[in-house]
């Protein structure tokens, strides 16, 4: 279950962007926890700011719904459901992603944000896509992701 407490990708803080004609690419589109927020600079009631673990947050008793952040996203990250006063955007589940948790294919992972680097995050990921692994040290442990593995279902593993 979400923040919502309902399964419906209609309030998923994570979109698919699908591109066509062949090969269809599909893109997610997900908050990029962005050192200097667009969206908190356009919220004109301060209702977002970045935590002390760098998550970008909106407290939704501050927000006066103007969707100001929806608009200044420059990743179309932020997102808007008829049943949701304020907008929807990825909070990282407190550090606990729930769709790197929930995805059948494990075709999603969290990256601590230090193997991305500070200035080229977005392309940095996308050159990860050409790797077949990624090693890292986190809390002391030495880990890898092996992308040969994504795209297997648990189910039939």
């Amino acid at each position: 279950m979400g923040h919502y407490n309902v399964m419906n990708t209609k309030k998923s803080a994570v979109r698919v962007m699908v591109v066509y004609p062949h090969p269809v690419i599909r893109m997610p589109i997900i908050c990029s926890q962005c050192r200097e927020p667009k969206c908190a600079d356009a919220c004109p009631s301060n209702a977002i700011t970045r935590d002390e673990n760098g998550i970008v947050r909106i407290n939704d008793e501050e927000c006066i719904a103007c969707h100001r952040c929806v608009e200044s996203c420059p990743f179309g990250a932020m997102f808007l459901h008829d049943d949701i006063e304020t907008p929807i955007k990825c909070d990282l589940c407190d550090g606990q992603p729930k769709c790197v948790e929930v995805c059948p294919k494990e075709a999603i992972k969290f990256i601590p944000e230090h193997l991305l680097g500070q200035e080229h995050r977005v392309s940095n990921v996308l050159s990860y896509t050409h790797m077949k692994e990624i090693e890292f040290i986190e809390k002391g442990e030495k880990k890898q992701l092996h992308y040969a593995s994504i795209g297997k279902d648990k189910r039939n593993a």
